[in-house]
């Protein structure tokens, strides 16, 4: 059986967030199979290899906030991208009780 590494296993949960919410870097980390990953899967997403199948942009911080340095056309085109899927974006933040997706890790 082939072992994924860290990014394949981040991208794969990633893929999962349904349209209209979001997931924190520390959710995904978590999701992925190691709480303490929430810097890698930032440094997983500025890599993103499909961009179009892997919704990084779905991914915000603790606090909801979006990332000033979205590698794919920068802050503004992330809230543009949260928006077009229905999800209020408000000062650059996101209402994580309203918008965060409800994932049980197992």
């Amino acid at each position: 059986m082939e072992q994924k590494n860290s990014y394949e296993k981040i991208y794969d949960i990633v893929k999962q967030i349904p349209r209209g919410t979001v997931a924190t870097y520390g959710q995904v980390a978590a999701l992925a199979g190691n709480k303490r990953w929430a810097r890698v899967v930032g440094y997983a997403l500025h890599v993103n290899p499909d961009p179009e199948g892997i919704p990084c942009y779905r991914v915000v911080n603790r606090e909801g906030r979006v990332s000033e340095a979205f590698a794919f056309g920068g802050e503004n085109r992330q809230i543009g991208l949260l928006e077009a899927d229905g999800i209020e974006v408000k000062d650059g933040c996101v209402d994580l009780s309203k918008y965060q997706w409800r994932k049980e890790i197992f």
